[in-house]
This record gives C-alpha cells, sequence and structure tokens, in this order.
C-alpha cells in the first residue's frame, strides 16, 4: 500500500512525520534524493531536511540521481526503508528522474510499500503532471525535459508554500490559473498531507 508525506517545508513539519511514522523510525535508513535542488541557489533547506530525519533517529544515505549507477541506485531503493526526495526546481527534478530510469524505480518501490517523503519540488513531482509548477519553478533549468507528465503516484496536484514567502505570489498565481481546471490542494509550510489508500489528511496548520 502507498504511503506518502507530502510537505512544504519538512524541518517545520518534523513533529508530524514523527507521528507518521510513530515507533518504527528510529534505526531504519531513507534514501534522500537532493537532485532537485542542484540547480538552485538557495538550497538551505536540504540540510534542514537532512538534520530534521536525523533527529527522528533515522539514518540518511544520500543519493544523486544524476551521478549514481543504476545498480547502486536500485540498491539502495530497493534497501532502505524510506525515501526522501528534497526540493527545489521540479522540472529538473523530473528531467533527471526521467533520463537516468530512475523514476520506474522510484514508483515501482512506492508501490510496493516504501513510505515517500516529499518536500516542495518532492511533493508536485508525484502529481499526475508538474506543468503547474510553471509560476513557481524555471522551465529553463531542465532544458531537455520532454514533457510535463509526473510520477501520477496522487490524482491531486499539492501547492506548496501556499500563503508564505518568497513564494505566495507564485502559489496564489496557480490557484487562479488552475484552480477551475485541476484538482489542487494548497499546503503551508507549517501542513503536511499524510496520503495512503484510504485518505488524505491534512495535518498542522
Amino acid at each position: 500500500m502507498k504511503k506518502l508525506f507530502l510537505s512544504s517545508s519538512f524541518a517545520q513539519v518534523e513533529d508530524a512525520f514523527a507521528g507518521f511514522v510513530g515507533d518504527d523510525g528510529a534505526g531504519k535508513r531513507v534514501t534522500f534524493i537532493a537532485t532537485a535542488s542542484v540547480v538552485e541557489k538557495v538550497n538551505f533547506y536540504v540540510e534542514q531536511g537532512r538534520q530534521a530525519l536525523q533527529r527522528q533517529g533515522l539514518e540518511v544515505d544520500m543519493l544523486d540521481i544524476s551521478t549514481v549507477t543504476p545498480e547502486n541506485r536500485r540498491r539502495m531503493l530497493q534497501d532502505n526503508d524510506y525515501i526522501y526526495v528534497s526540493g527545489g526546481n521540479t522540472f529538473y527534478l523530473r528531467q533527471e528522474l526521467r533520463r537516468t530510469g530512475a523514476d520506474q524505480d522510484l514508483v515501482q518501490e512506492v508501490e510496493s510499500g516504501t513510505p515517500y517523503l516529499g518536500e516542495s519540488a518532492g511533493a508536485m513531482v508525484v502529481a499526475p503532471h508538474i506543468e503547474y509548477a510553471q509560476a513557481m519553478d524555471d522551465l529553463s533549468a531542465a532544458a531537455d525535459l520532454e514533457d510535463f507528465s509526473g510520477l501520477g503516484l496522487i490524482d491531486f496536484f499539492p501547492v506548496p508554500h501556499y500563503g508564505n514567502a518568497p513564494f505566495a505570489e507564485a502559489a496564489e498565481r496557480i490557484m487562479a490559473t488552475y484552480g477551475t481546471k485541476l484538482a489542487l490542494r494548497p499546503l503551508s509550510n507549517t501542513q503536511a498531507m499524510i496520503v495512503d489508500a484510504e485518505r488524505v489528511l491534512v495535518v498542522g496548520t
């Protein structure tokens, strides 16, 4: 059964994550994919997310899908207990997932029950498509992106950083442009979405 924990700013919903994993987190390993941040000048959230996971007792294995061999990527995704995809540029993240074939491995693991933790771009990329992210992310960072298809792990479209600077205006533009076309779900920096086969539960304020 799929289980996803989606956030805008993981470090700000750390307590909600603790409730999500319960006593099942300590001592386990998480595959941490920070690829989306590679093309961003601001990337402090990567270290914040890593530290938050460590505070919850998880061992963090960093994985750069752009450079790792397919064999090592598959082994880490299969052997570890969680998958964490950090924020950054959604289009670059999707480009690299597709180019390397990591998207297929990731989807297979999540469909098989490995919990997926997605922050910002990591939350948007699991939607049916990512076209709507253009108001928030620079499409030119992904010159080789062939189309806007997402990973399709959910049937709605998270809008991260809703009401929070510096993305408040971008989030509002997404809501105004796509609000009548897509099943948008706004998500502030202090909220998280817990998704499984039975529900989409928003926690936090």
